[in-house]
């Protein structure tokens, strides 16, 4: 007997993101089949309905004065064709903030608290194959939920798939590679398979084929299917690769691994992973990446995508990862919450290790709302989850299971870590757990520390060296570091400590901090004295939306009197700013992480009405020296390491007298102001290797626009991001501008977003028009779907010459 004509087509898997209907409303009716939505906006999802603002004091500047709270739905009218009766319908959310509820024709289906983290549900028993189905979803975040801004809404992709009773299981596939060598390379495939079928054939075979990145077959097996003990089995399978092509920074190879269920031939099910062949180790060495040891340069990166906010874009998060590398990082630390899909495709894609956080916080809570709520119901659920969603990819280095969590100084602690780190181990025995502790004496002292296979030490960068001498067992981490806050483009003269300005900016000379941070200085040195220590996550990559530090009230790490410092709405920490312009800061960490020479300077050469009359010139280089030179007179050469910059610094872990450090990283010039240009020339071993020259800009004259991609798909998701400048009459950047500009788009694209980098601009992220913030601001337009043509951007500002560029469609 043939058991194939029991089961229908093998498995298929769509988008399910468009033809929704949103209403920002708390009525509980909305589920119900006929409710009337016929006045319900249309959109596609991802969607943050937060990040349409608008702006308002009472909304809490902690999670970015938006409107991150309160009741929504979404509703989808949509029909399963008959054909596929007899098959299991699920829906696949990648993501939905947060406290979701969903229901199918009336009834409830499931619930899902936490954001972060995908969920499948199997909605065939409420499913009407004779007319249209109505699916709810009823999205309810409560106000400080989180210590910043998390967006709210159906976030994420939403997938429909079709699949037989007999089928592979969601996330069903763990690929491990126990040995690799330069001549071959062992890969284990666990697959498990499930079915719920009433009669199958003993006929049934898996069969499992290993492909290249180029689509070259480099490994086939097959194992007989056998349902007769259970209706849920694992199959393990082992195949020997030769040659293999090792992931790694510069070479991220990618294998796929398609497997299928068949039935003499006849294919039930096939599902689709992808891995790849690399060692990771650690030890109190250090970091080992396919033998070779290295030091981990990382960021800390929340989720959100700037003005875009939260909703996941494949190309905004490319764009991300992008300038974070050129950067110089190899690492991101995805703090303090499960990345999306698009996150860890990209990074396996790109070479850069992630560590892959779940939790902020446990069973004592940080914010009123937050996920204590929730965690004896479902930690271990969502951590399972994480894990088997995840672990396939191989950018993923280690779990972390908390942050800075309330039970650091708790002496029950211990048995939550211990239950955590033995769910990490049994769901993949392949990685290290991890955890960032803020209070690390405590940590260690309680015990809470003990099960973790590598310690994360959050602002320690002076107990690094007594912590690993007192417990030679503990492999130890800055998993997070810094904390130095600056504005792109604010200099404050005469330089001053932790500078809380009345503009509501921070100096961007890179020594302002919280008291509970310092100087990116501090950390290099600690890393360069202590070879032992595997790395850095630095705070933060990009500015994100909320938490204003230095700003928000008296009491900035709880609830504060917000109103005291509006409309400081988001973060100073990033090397980034929220626009995806780069800070100072950014190039000082390029000198610390890269080879290709460079060079930067700062200030800006604009002081001729300040009345300040020596200005602090600072160099950022990897070159051995830097001369400089002001109106074509050199003020002097000095070496990298030799001619040290004092900077100040007082942070709670600084023990010693003196409140400053002589740091080696940076070169400085005090400089009487003239007008004119500063010129920066790095050279090594005598020879010039890099060179930047900043002008004196005249009065505001001109408009430039540079797209970062001149040609963009028609998906209808796919965007360029255009940097606008606002330049003098001879084309020199303009560093104190902050004319509106706005912007008119003709042909098949929208606007999608504009930002300008400062965080107390209340303009909202939706619209045709921008201020520059000392120069700069950005358009990102978005492609209509299935619309092809030329895209016409106009940029215009009043006293200006504007300018128009275009953009092809492909």
């Amino acid at each position: 007997m043939n058991f194939f004509s029991v089961f229908g087509q093998s498995r298929e898997r769509v988008s399910f993101n468009e033809d929704w209907l949103f209403h920002k409303t708390d009525t509980l009716t909305a589920f119900e089949t006929n409710f009337d939505d016929a006045s319900w906006r249309k959109l596609s999802v991802p969607h943050d309905w937060a990040i349409e603002g608008p702006f308002k004091p009472e909304y809490n500047l902690r999670t970015g004065g938006l409107p991150v709270f309160g009741m929504a739905w979404y509703r989808k009218h949509f029909t399963i064709d008959a054909s596929k009766k007899g098959q299991i319908i699920k829906l696949e959310f990648d993501g939905i903030m947060n406290n979701s509820t969903i229901f199918i024709n009336g009834k409830k289906v499931y619930h899902r608290p936490f954001g972060y983290i995908g969920f499948e549900i199997d909605i065939t028993p409420y499913i009407d194959f004779e007319k249209k189905n109505v699916i709810a979803v009823q999205v309810n975040p409560e106000v400080l939920s989180s210590r910043w801004y998390a967006g709210a809404g159906i976030y994420r992709n939403v997938w429909i798939e079709t699949k037989n009773p007999l089928h592979i299981k969601h996330w069903g596939t763990q690929i491990t590679t126990p040995t690799i060598s330069d001549d071959k390379a062992t890969i284990a495939i666990e697959t498990t398979v499930e079915n719920s079928a009433k009669n199958t054939s003993e006929n049934l075979i898996l069969e499992t084929t290993i492909f290249d990145e180029i689509g070259n077959q480099v490994a086939i097996l097959s194992s007989k299917i056998d349902f007769k003990k259970s209706k849920s089995i694992k199959i393990n399978q082992k195949s020997v690769i030769s040659n293999p092509k090792k992931w790694d920074f510069e070479t991220p190879h990618i294998y796929k691994v398609v497997s299928k269920i068949l039935e003499k031939d006849q294919e039930i099910d096939q599902y689709t992973s992808s891995f790849g062949i690399r060692t990771i180790s650690f030890s109190r060495k250090g970091f080992f990446l396919n033998g070779r040891k290295e030091k981990i340069k990382g960021v800390c990166l929340h989720h959100d995508l700037g003005p875009l906010g939260t909703a996941v874009n494949y190309r905004a998060t490319e764009r991300q990862l992008q300038i974070m590398k050129e950067m110089g990082i190899n690492a991101i630390r995805t703090s303090h919450n499960p990345p999306s899909p698009e996150q860890l495709e990209l990074c396996d894609k790109m070479g850069i290790l992630l560590q892959v956080e779940a939790f902020d916080g446990w069973k004592i809570p940080k914010t009123e709302n937050d996920y204590n709520k929730y965690w004896d119901e479902w930690y271990e659920t969502d951590l399972r989850d994480m894990i088997k969603r995840d672990r396939n990819h191989p950018s993923v280095i280690m779990w972390s299971i908390g942050n800075e969590v309330g039970e650091q100084k708790s002496k029950e602690g211990h048995l939550i870590s211990k239950k955590l780190v033995a769910i990490c181990h049994e769901e993949d025995s392949t990685r290290p757990a991890t955890a960032g502790f803020n209070q690390l004496t405590q940590a260690l002292t309680n015990g809470l520390g003990t099960p973790l296979d590598i310690v994360g030490a959050n602002y320690k960068p002076s107990m690094y060296a007594k912590v690993m001498k007192e417990n030679p067992n503990i492999i130890v981490y800055g998993s997070e570091t810094a904390s130095t806050v600056s504005s792109r483009g604010v200099y404050h003269l005469p330089l001053k400590k932790y500078d809380k300005h009345p503009s509501l900016q921070v100096n961007s000379y890179d020594f302002n901090s919280p008291p509970w941070a310092y100087p990116p200085d501090i950390e290099f040195e600690a890393q360069d004295k202590n070879p032992n220590v595997i790395g850095e996550f630095i705070w933060t990559g990009f500015d994100y939306l909320g938490e204003p530090t230095p700003y928000g009230g008296k009491d900035n790490l709880t609830h504060g009197n917000w109103l005291e410092d509006w409309p400081s709405r988001s973060s100073y920490f990033g090397a980034v700013d929220l626009a995806g312009f780069p800070k100072d800061r950014f190039y000082l960490y390029q000198s610390q992480w890269t080879q290709k020479p460079m060079i930067h300077i700062l200030p800006h050469w604009n002081w001729e009405n300040s009345g300040i009359k020596e200005i602090p010139v600072f160099c950022y280089t990897n070159a051995e020296e830097a001369e400089l030179f002001v109106n074509g007179k050199s003020l002097g050469k000095k070496k990298k390491g030799v001619d040290k910059t004092r900077i100040p610094v007082d942070f709670f872990g600084w023990n010693k007298k003196e409140k400053y450090f002589d740091s080696p990283y940076r070169l400085s010039w005090n400089v009487p102001f003239e007008a004119g240009e500063i010129e920066i020339v790095g050279y090594n071993q005598g020879k010039e290797v890099a060179r930047k020259i900043i002008k004196t800009a005249s009065k505001p004259a001109q408009i430039s626009m540079d797209a970062d991609r001149n040609e963009i798909n028609t998906d209808g998701e796919d965007l360029s991001f255009i940097t606008v400048k606002i330049e003098d009459e001879k084309g020199n950047f303009h560093p104190l501008a902050n004319n509106l500009v706005n912007f008119k788009i003709t042909g098949p694209a929208t606007i999608a977003a504009v930002g300008n980098g400062d965080a107390t601009s209340t303009e909202p992220f939706q619209a045709n028009y921008r201020k520059a913030f000392n120069g700069l601001c950005l358009l990102v337009i978005k492609s209509k779907k299935g619309e092809k043509g030329e895209i016409i951007i106009e940029a215009n500002s009043a006293g200006l010459q504007g300018q128009t560029i275009k953009i092809q469609t492909k």
